[in-house]
């Protein structure tokens, strides 16, 4: 997946580089710059005395020593001073830097901290914001996998509003796991049962498109390149190819999901596409109703969704 959300302790992540969030010394502090000095050990404090410190925005890189990661990628955020100082540019350099220097050293996979939104001070939900944009603006133009190593809850925060929203819309639709509706003949996972499966395969076996034949024909009809949708799906190039090589490739329902929202279908043109993969939404998984409360409000930023599952404990779109 090309932008993971993972609840995790940065120095943990195996990857090409970790990102620093550093102050201007490089001599190690507090927060995330502490743990990955004390679990990198002496060897980093050595070579980061070498570098002469670093100064606001901008990124430098050393080797990873005990870490299980190949380097260290040092950015020093701004501290925030109520946003009238620079402090929106400063942060975003932080991340171009950053990313431009791990693809410098061909780094394929690399893991964020929230820079600034710590002892900085910066307000999250706009740290967040910055985060996801700039990292998808890469993202665009390059191929990368990149993941964003949230602590806890309280460092990963969504506008109050659309929590309240969505809260009520599962209030409104969501149907408790024990009790399924006859009526739609599913699962709480969003499965079929065994006879609606074996009715589907046998509907869909008689349909001449598959899901990879109709998900090329509405790329097509939307006017996208391939490379606009997969990455817009937040799907690694890879995958896609499988499934545009393999017409009877069945995706995952997460990564079925994740084009129909790149693709901005409808909620009926949605259900269509999932039901070429095996799929259907369900009043009995929480996963579901979230995602159809954001395709019915035509809401098709994939990364404000993935913030909204990751807030309620779900699956993310993508691979």
């Amino acid at each position: 997946m090309p932008i993971q959300i993972v609840r995790n302790d940065i120095t943990k992540i195996s990857c090409d580089a970790i990102v620093n969030a550093a102050n201007n010394s490089l001599l190690g502090g507090g927060g995330v710059d502490g743990a990955i000095h004390r679990a990198a050990g002496r060897g980093l404090l050595e070579e980061c005395r070498k570098l002469g410190g670093c100064k606001t925005g901008e990124a430098k890189i050393t080797g990873a020593y005990d870490l299980p990661c190949k380097y260290v990628i040092h950015t020093v955020g701004p501290v925030w001073h109520g946003g009238a100082y620079g402090e929106e540019q400063l942060l975003i350099s932080c991340y171009r830097n950053s990313l431009n220097l791990a693809k410098e050293y061909a780094c394929e996979t690399v893991a964020f901290p929230l820079i600034s939104a710590g002892a900085y001070g910066y307000p999250k939900d706009e740290a967040l914001r910055i985060a996801v944009s700039e990292i998808s603006r890469f993202l665009l133009e390059n191929e990368m996998t990149v993941t964003i190593a949230v602590y806890d809850k309280q460092s990963f925060q969504i506008s109050k509003k659309l929590l309240a929203d969505i809260r009520e819309y599962i209030d409104e639709r969501y149907i408790d796991a024990h009790y399924v509706a006859r009526s739609n003949l599913l699962y709480s996972d969003g499965q079929l049962p065994n006879q609606a499966a074996a009715d589907l395969r046998e509907i869909v076996g008689s349909v001449d498109e598959s899901f990879s034949e109709m998900l090329l024909r509405k790329i097509d009809e939307k006017g996208m390149t391939d490379a606009q949708c997969y990455k817009k799906a937040n799907i690694d190039r890879k995958l896609f190819s499988k499934i545009r090589n393999h017409p009877g490739y069945k995706p995952s329902k997460p990564t079925a999901i994740a084009f129909a929202v790149a693709l901005e279908l409808p909620v009926a043109e949605a259900a269509d596409l999932l039901l070429k993969a095996g799929y259907a939404l369900s009043p009995s998984s929480k996963f579901d109703v979230i995602v159809e409360y954001f395709i019915r409000n035509q809401r098709y930023d994939i990364f404000e969704i993935n913030e909204a599952l990751f807030e309620f404990d779900q699956p993310l779109l993508g691979v």
